[in-house]
C-alpha cells in the first residue's frame, strides 16, 4: 500500500496543478479562461487510452514498473504543458493522462493480493485518498511556487518531484512485480488497437451488477472532473478571487475529500452495501454543489464550508466504488473490470468538461453548467436508490 499510495499522491499533486495553473496557461496560449476544460478533456483522453489498451503492458512489465513509466509520462507531459504553444500543451496533457491512468489497475492488482477481506473497502479508500491529498498539497503549494520561482520554475519543480518519486518506488519493484501476468512482447502493438474499447464493454456487460456500478461511476466522474477543472477558475474569473485564495479553497475541498474517502471506506465495510452509500452520496453531492453556487459570493468562511461539503460528497466516492467493483467481479478479471469501468468513467470525464466549457461559453457564466452537473447527479442518485430498494424487496 505504501508504494501505491506514494505514487497516487505525487501523480495527483502534479495533475491537480494543471487546473490551478489554468488562468496562467490560458493567458499564455491566448485562450478564454473556460478553455482550460479542453485541457482536462485531453488528459482524460490519455487516461481512457491507457485503460482501454494498457492491460498487456501492465501484464508484461508488472504493476510497479508500469507505475514508474506512468510517472515519466507525467513529467514529460508537464514539461510540454509549460511551453507557450497550444499544440505542445495539448500533447503534454495527453501524456499526463497516459501517465495517470496506471494508478487504477496497477493499484488494484497490488492491493487485491494483500488487503484483508473484512477491511478491503477501507484499504482501497486509503489508497484512493491519495488523489485528493495530492490535490490539497497542490492547492497549498502551487501559488507560492509560482510567486517564488515564476511559472516555468514552478513547473520544473513539479517535474523534479515526479521523477524523484519514480526513483523511490524502485525499492518496491522486485518484490511486487514478481507476480506479473503473461509476458507479451507485442504489447506496444496492442496499445494502439481500437478493438480494446469493445472488449471493455463486453467485460462490463457479462457480469450482473457491474453495469449499474459502472454507470454510477460515470455520473460521479462527470461531476468530479468538472469540479476539479473549473472551481478554481470559477472563483477567480466570476467572483474576483486571487489565485492564492482559489488555491486555498481547492485545498479545503480536496483535504476534506481525503478524510471523507477513508471514512466512507470504513462506513461501507460496516454497512455492507457500497451501492447504497454511493446512492446517498450522489444526492448529497448534487445538493452541496447547488449550495456552493448559491453562496459563492458570500463570506470566505461560508465558502470554505461549502467547499468542504462538496469535497466530502462529490469526491469521497472513489474508494468505495473501486472496492465494490472488485467485490462484484470474478477474481480472475478484477484488473480488467476495474480498468473497463474506469475507462467509461473517464469517458464521462472527457464529455463532462467539454459540455461544461461549451455551456459556459454560450451563457457567459459558470453558474448554469454547475447547476446542470449537480442536477444529473441528483437524478442518478434517485434512480440508483430506487434500484437498491427494489433489489432489497426482491430478496425479502
Amino acid at each position: 500500500m505504501s508504494a501505491t499510495l506514494l505514487v497516487q499522491v505525487v501523480s495527483s499533486f502534479a495533475a491537480a496543478a494543471i487546473p490551478l495553473l489554468g488562468p496562467i496557461l490560458t493567458l499564455r496560449w491566448g485562450l478564454a479562461p473556460e478553455d482550460i476544460g479542453y485541457v482536462s478533456a485531453v488528459v482524460s483522453v490519455g487516461i481512457c487510452w491507457f485503460l482501454a489498451c494498457g492491460g498487456p503492458m501492465l501484464d508484461h512489465h508488472g504493476p510497479i514498473r508500469t507505475l514508474q513509466f506512468g510517472l515519466v509520462f507525467v513529467a514529460a507531459g508537464l514539461a510540454l504543458l509549460s511551453q507557450p504553444i497550444v499544440s505542445l500543451g495539448l500533447a503534454g496533457a495527453l501524456l499526463v493522462g497516459l501517465g495517470l491512468a496506471p494508478n487504477t489497475p496497477a493499484g488494484s492488482q497490488v492491493l487485491m493480493r494483500t488487503a484483508p477481506t473484512g477491511h478491503r473497502t477501507l484499504i482501497f479508500s486509503i489508497k484512493q485518498a491519495g488523489v485528493p491529498l495530492g490535490g490539497a498539497i497542490a492547492g497549498i503549494a502551487v501559488a507560492p511556487l509560482v510567486l517564488a520561482f515564476g511559472f516555468v520554475g514552478a513547473v520544473s519543480t513539479l517535474v523534479a518531484v515526479v521523477l524523484v518519486c519514480a526513483v523511490l518506488v524502485q525499492a518496491f519493484q522486485p518484490r511486487l512485480d514478481a507476480e506479473r501476468g503473461p509476458r507479451n512482447r507485442g504489447w506496444p502493438r496492442l496499445f494502439l488497437s481500437p478493438s480494446s474499447l469493445t472488449r471493455s464493454a463486453r467485460i462490463i456487460n457479462a457480469h450482473p451488477g457491474l453495469p449499474m456500478l459502472t454507470a454510477m461511476g460515470v455520473s460521479f466522474s462527470i461531476t468530479q472532473a468538472c469540479i476539479t477543472a473549473f472551481t478554481a477558475t470559477y472563483m477567480v474569473i466570476q467572483h474576483g478571487q486571487s489565485l492564492a485564495q482559489a488555491g486555498l479553497y481547492m485545498s479545503v475541498l480536496l483535504a476534506t475529500s481525503t478524510v471523507a474517502r477513508i471514512f466512507f471506506g470504513w462506513l461501507a465495510d460496516r454497512l455492507g452495501s457500497g451501492l447504497l452509500l454511493l446512492s446517498v452520496l450522489a444526492l448529497a453531492a448534487g445538493s452541496a454543489i447547488l449550495l456552493l453556487v448559491w453562496s459563492a459570493a458570500a463570506s470566505h468562511w461560508l465558502v470554505y464550508g461549502c467547499m468542504a461539503l462538496v469535497g466530502a460528497t462529490s469526491m469521497g466516492w472513489n474508494g468505495v466504488h473501486m472496492a465494490e467493483l472488485a467485490r462484484a467481479s470474478p477474481p480472475a478479471i478484477i484488473g480488467d473490470v476495474t480498468s473497463s469501468a474506469s475507462l467509461f468513467g473517464f469517458i464521462g470525464s472527457i464529455c463532462g468538461p467539454l459540455a461544461f466549457a461549451m455551456i459556459a461559453s454560450k451563457t457567459g457564466s459558470f453558474t448554469w453548467p454547475f447547476v446542470l452537473v449537480a442536477g444529473q447527479l441528483i437524478i442518478f442518485g434517485v434512480f440508483a436508490l430506487a434500484m437498491v430498494q427494489l433489489a432489497r424487496r426482491s430478496h425479502q
